[in-house]
Formats: C-alpha cells, structure tokens, sequence
C-alpha cells in the first residue's frame, strides 16, 4: 500500500492553488493541432470537485454564445499547463449544479470579502524573487 501511495504521489502535481466550488478559476489547456502544441484558457466557475489523490476532478462551467459549456478536468492531468484563481466565491453549497438551470443575473456568485486582495497579493508574491 505504502508503495501505491508512493508512486501516485510521483504523478500529482503541487503547484495547484486552494480552490473550491464557486470560486472563478481559468485552466490553461494544452492543445495539439497537428505538429503545433499551444495553451488555451477556459475560465469558468467551478461547480464540483470529485474524488481524491491521483483520481481527484473538477467541474468548470461557462457561458459561450449564450450556451452552458461545462468540462470536467482531472486535477493532475498532463494536459493541464496550469490553474490560475481568478476570484473567490461564497457559495454554500460543495456541488452547485443547481446553476444549470439559472441564466443571466440570476446565476451570478457573490464574491468573499477580502479574497480578492489576498488572491493578487499571494500572486505579486510568488512573482518577486525572496532576497
């Protein structure tokens, strides 16, 4: 058992940030269009996080063109380049697929008080190198 653990530690990835349902995250996906590999963004709210370890998937839901896109990613797939938590929502709820069926106004998430700051300030610091 101890050897399993230890070699799906191996394929989990550590730069993910805390993030939960209802919070506004922007997946940057690697595309492979013929020989050519590019990053494309989905950003969306988070609807659901499933599972643990090496298993573990998320939920993102969008809006495009008027239609609902959701996709599940699994959390430490290769073909996730990175997460970036664009704000923090406050939701009451762990699954919120009750969204599916509100449009509009209707289907926005408040946002935490103070997130947001603590959100940018955690990213002005991991960009300055520690002296």
């Amino acid at each position: 058992m101890q050897r399993l653990r230890a070699i799906e530690r191996e394929g989990m990835k550590t730069n993910i940030p805390a993030f939960a349902s209802g919070d506004t995250v922007r997946v940057m996906v690697r595309v492979r269009e013929g020989e050519k590999e590019r990053l494309q963004a989905f950003e969306g709210v988070c609807i659901a996080r499933r599972g643990g370890g090496l298993n573990e998937t998320f939920t993102v839901r969008k809006i495009s063109a008027g239609v609902g896109v959701e996709r599940i990613f699994p959390l430490h797939a290769p073909l996730i380049a990175e997460i970036e938590l664009v704000r923090k929502g406050r939701v009451r709820r762990a699954k919120l697929y009750f969204l599916r069926r509100l449009a509009g106004k209707a289907a926005r998430i408040r946002e935490k008080k103070g997130a947001t700051q603590t959100a940018t300030a955690a990213a002005a610091e991991q960009e300055q190198p520690k002296e």
